[in-house]
């Protein structure tokens, strides 16, 4: 008589294999969002959203839930460092305000799809330079201050030190570069950094746009227009022709979104 040992069906193999965390399993989404896997470019995109609007990541919000998963996700080899999904990088991640009667509404999305929402005291609004008065827009030197916590571990490379040399010559209107300014610490970082093999020993981002605000002679409003003259300089500084994300160019745009937001 022969007896066949009972064997493990393939499929069961396959069930042990783990699922990526979803969207849908997190937030109250649908359609082919919530089958999404969160991605760590999402979860970059909206930690500098809300950095922007808030100072900070909120503690238990969409960006730190979202850091979460994505962590779990690339630590399990479900998705990839770099990678984003086509919602999130097509439509877009997204903070907006909406002003009401002694308060205002934060909204948090992806591709459209409501995450999170918060209700806050209206700020005071603050005069500009040109003398009109701008409520809530998010300034160069923020977008700035906002890289530094979202990139901030980064080391200052070349294609860093121009796009940080762009944002004050945005910022200040001037194309003179002063001493001791961000700009010319930068570039010193960036030249240090070159000749420098101890990832320890280099300097970062954080410490050169910490606080960046106070180190700029005057500030403006992020424009759409100056986010597009810094991704060019740091376009063409990098010899893989990309932005970092959450870096010093995409800081400026994310501001620059928020604000045309706002004006909305």
């Amino acid at each position: 008589m022969s007896q066949e040992q009972p064997r493990r069906p393939q499929e069961d193999k396959q069930q042990d294999k783990p699922e990526p965390i979803k969207y849908g399993d997190v937030f109250p989404v649908s359609g082919d969002l919530a089958k999404k896997p969160i991605a760590p470019q999402d979860a970059n995109m909206m930690q500098t959203a809300e950095t922007m609007v808030f100072g900070q990541t909120q503690k238990g919000g969409p960006a730190a839930v979202m850091q979460s998963a994505t962590t779990r996700n690339e630590r399990s080899g479900l998705v990839r460092h770099d990678q984003a999904t086509d919602v999130g990088g097509n439509e877009g991640v997204t903070v907006t305000e909406t002003d009401v009667p002694g308060s205002r509404i934060v909204t948090e999305a992806v591709g459209g799809q409501v995450i999170g929402q918060y209700v806050q005291p209206t700020p005071v609004a603050q005069v500009a330079a040109g003398g009109f008065m701008e409520q809530n827009a998010i300034t160069i030197g923020e977008a700035l201050e906002a890289s530094a916590q979202t990139a901030g571990d980064k080391p200052i490379d070349q294609s860093d030190a121009a796009a940080i040399q762009a944002a004050e010559v945005r910022a200040t209107g001037s194309n003179v570069i002063s001493p001791g300014g961000l700009a010319a610490m930068a570039q010193s970082a960036a030249a240090h950094n070159a000749g420098t093999l101890r990832e320890q020993d280099k300097i970062k981002l954080t410490d050169v746009l910490s606080g960046a605000t106070g180190k700029l002679p005057a500030d403006k409003a992020a424009t759409r227009q100056d986010a597009e003259g810094i991704a060019s300089a740091e376009l063409r500084n990098n010899p893989e022709m990309g932005t970092r994300p959450g870096g010093v160019a995409a800081s400026v745009t994310a501001a620059a979104r928020l604000n045309e937001n706002i004006k909305m």
